[in-house]
């Protein structure tokens, strides 16, 4: 940022000069009218270097501008089972022994108008086939001149349910996603089409309160609209129950997720944040079968005052979700109706003890009470996972990560994994959230 405001104020004031009014070419000034053409023949010159390069972002105004990055998250590694799939269900996680790209990501922001900001994220992955695969992840627009401390948002995107969900791959802390949310929002997060407004409250500390209101439907919905997978006599099911795609009736089977988060400066050196959200909305199993979430997080840092470029400093987060999801019956399966209760957390702490080093670990359970299903039963069985990783960040567009897992399964044998991850960055990316 330094270099470029340096470069623009060099060409501002090199441009200036070299369009001022010409000297005259009497005895007295040939050498200054000399020094001038030199200074403009090196001002072009200094254009076509420069040329290409974006300008720092202007303030927030009626000017139009925009940020384009592309970012790639590289995998390799081993597991002790072949089914890295089973033991990595998450979309971005590593999907196989050796080598993995499942994010690739093409990021774009930048001002619409004095009204809106507009967001867009177009991921690309690539199976164990080698196949590759294009996904539309985000694209909305953001309100900003919205009064009274109100802000909408339109468009598809991560609703903000807890800290981790609306977060890209980029940014998590560890290589994988928790087991906890691959059970409650299935392999690639909650993310709808829809709106969400939030209110910034007039208190001392920071309070915000946001509710999304959302289709609902889809692989995207996992506990909510969404089919599941299709069994050996070509019936879709979703824990064993029959379901069948739903249609959008009204704003009842719309999905409603609303969220409280609130922080505070606890000292000049820590900071605390809380939150609590949940998700309500219908599901395929049966016409009036629905779908409950709730979920609450915390998160702390500790930095000093005197931290250079954001070192040392020590930071916990935690979720713990809860989920009742109301399975209709299915009397050809001769399933009745019931209520499938999973709940489960993840908790992790990150110590940046020298400036480019992370070292983390996290912890993380998941279990759900016993169904009537033994294929639902399967999926939804007791599992738990420590995972120690340590990262180096060369700079903010580089980093490197290695991560060890150890995977216990109630009802299965234990695994284990180690996988290297590579991050690297061209272009612009927006700032992430606190």
């Amino acid at each position: 940022m330094h270099r470029r405001f340096l470069w623009a104020t060099v060409l501002s004031a090199a441009t200036a000069l070299a369009h001022a009014d010409p000297v005259p070419a009497d005895n007295t000034s040939s050498n200054l009218l000399k020094e001038i053409n030199d200074l403009k023949q090196r001002t072009a010159q200094l254009e076509k270097q420069v040329r290409g390069q974006p300008p720092a972002a202007p303030a927030p105004s009626g000017r139009a501008y925009m940020h384009a990055g592309f970012d790639v998250l590289v995998n390799g590694g081993w597991s002790t089972t072949p089914d890295v799939a089973a033991l990595q269900p998450g979309d971005h996680d590593p999907s196989q022994r050796g080598f993995s790209i499942r994010n690739a990501e093409l990021a774009l922001d930048g001002t619409v108008d004095p009204f809106f900001k507009a967001f867009a994220n177009l991921v690309f992955k690539m199976s164990p086939e080698e196949e590759t695969e294009l996904e539309l992840e985000e694209a909305y627009a953001q309100s900003t001149a919205l009064p009274g401390g109100l802000q909408l948002r339109a468009g598809r995107f991560f609703t903000e349910f807890g800290r981790q969900n609306n977060q890209h791959p980029h940014s998590w802390a560890f290589v994988d996603q928790p087991l906890a949310m691959n059970r409650m929002f299935g392999s690639d997060g909650l993310r709808q089409n829809g709106l969400r407004l939030s209110w910034l409250a007039p208190t001392p500390w920071y309070t915000e309160l946001l509710c999304g209101v959302f289709n609902g439907q889809g692989g995207d919905a996992f506990s909510f609209r969404h089919l599941g997978d299709t069994d050996t006599n070509g019936v879709t099911r979703l824990y064993g129950h029959a379901t069948t795609a739903r249609d959008l009736r009204g704003v009842g089977d719309l999905l409603y997720v609303p969220r409280l988060i609130s922080s505070c400066e606890l000292t000049e050196e820590q900071t605390l944040v809380l939150g609590a959200s949940a998700a309500f909305g219908p599901n395929d199993t049966g016409v009036d079968a629905r779908t409950q979430i709730y979920g609450v997080d915390g998160y702390w840092k500790w930095k000093p005052a005197n931290a250079g470029s954001g070192w040392p400093f020590v930071s916990f987060q935690t979720e713990l979700f809860y989920r009742d999801f109301c399975a209709a019956a299915d009397p050809e399966a001769s399933l009745p109706e019931e209520h499938l209760r999973d709940w489960g957390l993840y908790s992790q702490v990150l110590w940046g003890f020298t400036r480019g080093w992370v070292a983390g670990l996290r912890g993380e359970y998941v279990t759900g009470n016993t169904g009537a299903s033994a294929e639902g039963n399967g999926q939804r069985g007791e599992a738990g996972r420590i995972s120690p990783n340590a990262t180096y960040y060369f700079s903010e567009f580089a980093k490197l990560r290695l991560q060890y897992n150890y995977t216990h399964y109630a009802a299965s044998d234990d695994e284990q994994a180690v996988w290297a991850q590579l991050e690297f960055m061209i272009g612009a990316h927006g700032a992430h959230k606190f």
